[in-house]
């Protein structure tokens, strides 16, 4: 049996591995902290994409890189903050890394045998409170 490739054949795969290129090469130059909110499941995605917007627009001097194997903030090259999905207790925690001197909002904050530390932590969309973050993130930088 004899197949005949036509061109629109041609053009339809070809188009397609372009696209399919395309999406690899974009996958190849993903920041090691974007894909790792990308592949969270719901609803940690969310709440992380959430968050992500949230910080960079308040602060968009920050520099999102990847540290410890989780998103790691740094501020004029030094640590801010980190968000962290903890699978096993269904949260995700922004920490601060100068955190027991922010005394913003202190009734939020999450320290748990932690020196420095200070966290947010959130187990879903709603529980996160825009005004008390941004304080919090203005606080923090006020550190710095």
């Amino acid at each position: 049996m004899k197949y005949k490739v036509t061109n629109n054949f041609l053009n339809t795969n070809h188009n397609f591995l372009l696209s399919l290129n395309a999406k690899i090469n974009t996958i190849r130059i993903m920041q090691p902290a974007e894909a790792y909110i990308l592949n969270q499941e719901a609803p940690y995605k969310t709440i992380l994409l959430h968050l992500q917007v949230l910080i960079e627009h308040t602060l968009p001097d920050l520099e999102l890189r990847y540290k410890y194997k989780i998103p790691f903030y740094y501020y004029k090259e030094k640590p801010f903050c980190y968000l962290n999905v903890n699978l096993k207790k269904h949260y995700v925690d922004v920490g601060f890394w100068k955190g027991k001197a922010i005394q913003t909002h202190k009734s939020h904050h999450t320290i748990e045998n932690r020196k420095q530390i200070i966290s947010l932590r959130y187990t879903n969309l709603e529980s996160i409170n825009a005004t008390i973050l941004i304080d919090i993130l203005n606080a923090a930088v006020a550190l710095y």
